[in-house]
C-alpha cells in the first residue's frame, strides 16, 4: 500500500466571486502548472487530494458563500476524500486571524497577494517567465484580462481597498502580451477588468492612459471583440469614447457603475459626483459612441437612505434606461466609513426597494430587446445545452447580461465563432434567432 507521502499531488481549485478572482485562480492554476503539479478547476468528485478555495469577501452573501464552501471541503477532509484544504482571495485576506480560529481544520490560509507562499507549500517556486501566461477556465474563445489591482477610491460603503490594497496599474506592454497569448490560445473576446479601470495609468504614467491601452489592444492580430468593465464615472476619461467610437472591434458597451442617483446619497457614499454630472456624463457616452449599451449597478438601502431618495432612484432609472443593470442591497461591511452609521433600513424594505427597481428593468429591457426583432446581430456562441446554441451580442457580458438562443435542430455553429444571426423573438432577458443563410 502507498502511503500519503508518495502519493502525486493533484490540486482542484474552487473559485468564488466575481472575474477578479477568476483570473488569480487561472494565475495560480498556471503556476502550479509550470511546476509540473497536476492543477484542475472545480472538478467534482475527482481524484485531487488537495483543494484550494479562493473565496470572496464582497458582502454578506458571498463571504456566507465562501465560508459554506470552505466547511463542505473541511467536512470532505474529515471523511477522508481530500488530505489538505488551503484557502486564498479576499475572504482570507480580511478575516484570517478571525478565520483560523474558527475552523482550525484548514491547513493555512493566505490572502490576496500571497501567490508565492502558497507554492511554496507545494514546493514550487513563482516562475517569472510564466508573467503573461494562462490556463484559462471560462473556455477558450473568451478570457478576462486584468489591467490593474487594488482600488484608492474612498467609496463609503466598499471594502474592497481594505482586500485588495491601493491602486496599481500593470505596464502597458506587459497587458499587450498578455492579450497576445490569449489570443495564441484560441481567445476571440478579451475582457477588460479591474477595481476601477478608468483610473488605469495613473500610478504608473501620472496621467490615465487607459485610451491608449485601448487603442493598442484593438491592433492585436485575432482580436474580435475588447470589452470594457468597471469604469468609475467620477474622473472618467472621456478620450476612451473616440476610441470606442473609431475601433469595430471594441464593443459599444460600458460597464459603468454608478451606484445611486440621490444627490444626498451620493454625497454620504463619497461617489465624488451628483446626479446632474452623471447625467451629462451618460448623455455624452451615447452621443459620442451610438448603439451603445450601457451597464450599471445600483445599491439599496444604504444607512440613511429614505423613501425620497430611493424614489429619485427608480426615477433615474426610469429617464435614462440603461441597457443593463444590475442591483445590490446594501451589506453592512466592517472597517468601511458606512459602518460607523447605523444600519437602519430594515432587510425586507432593501428587498422591497431592489425588486421594485427589477421590475422596472425588466420592462425596460424587454421594449429593448423586441426592437430587436428582425434585425441581423454579430453573435458570438459561447456553448450548446440542450438542443440549443447559446450566445451573446457586443451588448451582452458573459454570466451578468442578456443571451441569444439558437436552435441546434437544423444548424451546427461552433463554440467561438462569430455569426450573424436574425432576431425572429424577445423576452425581457433573451433573444431568439436563427443563423442568417449566405
Amino acid at each position: 500500500m502507498k502511503t500519503k507521502g508518495l502519493k502525486r499531488v493533484k490540486v482542484n481549485i474552487v473559485t468564488l466571486g466575481c472575474s477578479k478572482n477568476v483570473v488569480d485562480s487561472e494565475v495560480m492554476m498556471t503556476q502550479l502548472k509550470g511546476n509540473n503539479i497536476d492543477v484542475t478547476h472545480e472538478v467534482q468528485n475527482n481524484e485531487s487530494n488537495v483543494v484550494v478555495v479562493n473565496t470572496c469577501g464582497f458582502i454578506d452573501h458571498a463571504k456566507q458563500e465562501s465560508i459554506d464552501t470552505i466547511l463542505r471541503y473541511v467536512d470532505a477532509k474529515r471523511e477522508g476524500l481530500v488530505e489538505k484544504v488551503y484557502v486564498s482571495g479576499c475572504l482570507s485576506q480580511r478575516y484570517k486571524d478571525e478565520l483560523k480560529a474558527e475552523i482550525s481544520e484548514v491547513d493555512a490560509w493566505f490572502g490576496t497577494g500571497d501567490l508565492p507562499a502558497l507554492l511554496k507549500k507545494f514546493k514550487a517556486d513563482y516562475k517569472k517567465e510564466l508573467l503573461g501566461e494562462r490556463i484559462t477556465t471560462t473556455g477558450r474563445h473568451y478570457a478576462y484580462l486584468k489591467i490593474s489591482e487594488g482600488c484608492d477610491r474612498p467609496c463609503s460603503f466598499c471594502a474592497i481597498p481594505l482586500m485588495r490594497g491601493k491602486h496599481v496599474s500593470k505596464p502597458i506592454e506587459q497587458v499587450i502580451t498578455e492579450a497576445e497569448s490569449l489570443i495564441r490560445r484560441g481567445a476571440r473576446e478579451i475582457l477588460l477588468i479591474a477595481q476601477d479601470s478608468t483610473y488605469y495609468g495613473l500610478d504608473l504614467y501620472k496621467k490615465r492612459k487607459l485610451a491608449e491601452l485601448m487603442d493598442r489592444l484593438a491592433e492585436v492580430d485575432g482580436l474580435g471583440w475588447l470589452r470594457l468593465h468597471y469604469a468609475f464615472p467620477t474622473g472618467f476619461p472621456e478620450n476612451i469614447l473616440d476610441v470606442m467610437a473609431k475601433r469595430p472591434n471594441i464593443c459599444n458597451y460600458l460597464d459603468i457603475p454608478l451606484q445611486h442617483a440621490s444627490d444626498r446619497m451620493l454625497k454620504i457614499m463619497r461617489r465624488g459626483t451628483t446626479r446632474s454630472k452623471t447625467e451629462s456624463l451618460l448623455e455624452k457616452i451615447r452621443q459620442k459612441v451610438p448603439g451603445v449599451a450601457i451597464r450599471t449597478t445600483l445599491i439599496v438601502g444604504h444607512p440613511g437612505e429614505t423613501e425620497d431618495d430611493f424614489q429619485k432612484m427608480l426615477n433615474f432609472v426610469e429617464k435614462n434606461r440603461f441597457e443593463r443593470l444590475g442591483i445590490f442591497t446594501y451589506s453592512h461591511e466592517e472597517d468601511t466609513y458606512s459602518y460607523s452609521f447605523q444600519d437602519d433600513v430594515p432587510e425586507e424594505v432593501k428587498q422591497e426597494r431592489a425588486n421594485t427597481v427589477m421590475e422596472l428593468q425588466e420592462e425596460i429591457s424587454r421594449t429593448s430587446n423586441e426592437q430587436k426583432i428582425g434585425k441581423e446581430l454579430s453573435v458570438l456562441i459561447d456553448r450548446k445545452e440542450s438542443g440549443q446554441f447559446i450566445g451573446r451580442t457586443e451588448h451582452d457580458s458573459p454570466e451578468v447580461d442578456n443571451e441569444v438562443i439558437i436552435s441546434s435542430d437544423n444548424d451546427y455553429l461552433r463554440v467561438g465563432d462569430f455569426n450573424q444571426i436574425k432576431i425572429t423573438n424577445a423576452t425581457a432577458f433573451d433573444l431568439f434567432g436563427e443563423p442568417v443563410v449566405k
